[in-house]
């Protein structure tokens, strides 16, 4: 078979990769199969990012990181998945994520085994690039067959309205400038990312590429295109930046990034900030013929402008999930043992020597503590019984601790197998696996 090829399923149907020849009818696949189902009516900004991977150079992958499905007799495409390879960071420390995105099959080819063998190739492929994560977002509850767990915030949001906009006092002229982002700009968006990378336990790291493929790479009608934009004072000094997609959301314009230089206040800036999201958003509400509401931010659950508007931003909506695949465990475990003995540093546990048993019932993993150094990180098999271990975790649902989106005592009241065999043992799971929100800006 021709190398392209990766798998031939019989029936007339096979698995190759992506060309960039390819671009234009992944794009209109992509943009039909996670468009309007019901109505038929395709989503023409997916059509573009995806059309932008398939064609356009990218950072970090290429046409070839698309798998693609097709009927051999027609050339049509049935079923599609892409990798877009990133690095991401654990308190600092760096290791490869490999991202599955636009996972779409056609409604009568579903049910025949399509996307569980493209997962099967993108997780080779990931290894192969030296991952040691798999991630994903994605529609409740499926890709948990996978073997991924929803083990990480994603989004996480606050909104005002009208009511809620602080006011410019007549006669007033604002005291801070808002301007679009240029070339030039990129390494003092990346100081400020740093900022806010650094208040985050888990973060994407995104090189001075990254910032300018999204500045400069990406089509305006891309679902992930952003535009940024840099704030500064009336002498022309930047003090901050912030990141909004140029469409309205359901009800308004929202920030996705919004930092600011140290020592700027964020009690002056942000009046300014609401109320260019409230005028931009007007602007836009406007050429899409529909109204607009709010202004708002997704940044996350904890953010410094949360505090700076209060009760200005009423309304709350608690974060999604990413998916997360760990398939070596013990490997991450030791690839972030510096940021856990860090940890352990600066908890009660400080010094401490003894053994920590990590259940997970039909698997588990040993851990040995000498004087606060993680000594050993390693397989270790529960006996058959219900209280075999120090602490105990169904499942997958130990990912939720690792990356900071649960603690032990949370996780046990929704999933009562989750347990612990004395304070010790909670003590030191708390000190190593703290509840932690992440800082996530993916490579799209």
């Amino acid at each position: 078979m021709p190398s392209s090829i990766l798998r031939d399923f019989g029936n007339g149907l096979v698995m190759r990769r992506g060309t960039r020849g390819d671009a234009d009818a992944l794009a209109a696949f992509c943009g039909h199969v996670h468009g309007d189902e019901t109505f038929g009516n395709p989503n023409l900004r997916i059509s573009a990012w995806t059309r932008d991977l398939a064609s356009r150079p990218h950072p970090t992958m290429g046409p070839e990181d698309f798998t693609i499905v097709e009927e051999s007799s027609s050339g049509r495409i049935v079923s599609t998945s892409c990798l877009i390879p990133q690095a991401w960071t654990y308190e600092g420390i760096e290791f490869g994520v490999g991202r599955t995105e636009l996972v779409g099959t056609l409604p009568e080819f579903r049910r025949r085994g399509l996307v569980r063998a493209q997962m099967e190739q993108i997780h080779e492929w990931s290894t192969q690039r030296g991952h040691l994560v798999q991630a994903i977002t994605g529609i409740a509850h499926y890709y948990r067959r996978f073997g991924y767990e929803m083990a990480l915030d994603l989004g996480g949001r606050r909104f005002g309205h009208e009511s809620n906009m602080p006011q410019l006092p007549d006669g007033s002229e604002e005291a801070f400038r808002i301007r679009p982002a240029q070339e030039s700009d990129i390494p003092l968006i990346a100081e400020l990312y740093a900022l806010t990378c650094a208040r985050a336990a888990v973060a994407c790291k995104r090189t001075p590429e990254i910032w300018r493929y999204e500045l400069q790479g990406q089509s305006e009608e891309s679902d992930c295109r952003f535009v940024i934009r840099i704030i500064e004072d009336l002498q022309r000094r930047p003090v901050g930046y912030l990141r909004h997609r140029e469409f309205l959301g359901l009800t308004g314009l929202s920030l996705g990034s919004y930092e600011l230089v140290p020592g700027v206040s964020w009690l002056q800036v942000t009046p300014t900030v609401v109320r260019y999201l409230w005028k931009h958003g007007g602007e836009l509400a406007l050429t899409e013929g529909r109204p607009r509401t709010t202004f708002g931010f997704v940044l996350g659950t904890q953010h410094p402008v949360y505090e700076a508007l209060g009760r200005d931003l009423p309304t709350i909506v608690e974060p999604y999930a990413w998916y997360l695949r760990v398939p070596d465990l013990v490997g991450f475990l030791q690839h972030i043992r510096p940021a856990l003995e860090r940890r352990l540093a600066a908890s009660i546990a400080a010094g401490h020597t003894g053994t920590l048993n990590i259940s997970f019932y039909a698997s588990g993993i040993h851990l040995a503590l000498d004087r606060g150094a993680l000594r050993v990180i390693e397989p270790w098999a529960p006996e058959p019984r219900f209280e075999s271990g120090d602490v105990r975790f169904p499942d997958l649902t130990f990912l939720q601790v690792l990356f900071g989106r649960r603690t032990l005592q949370e996780l046990r009241l929704a999933f009562p197998d989750c347990g612990w065999k004395d304070n010790e043992s909670l003590v030191l799971i708390n000190a190593l696996f703290p509840r932690q929100s992440p800082e996530i800006l993916p490579i799209a």
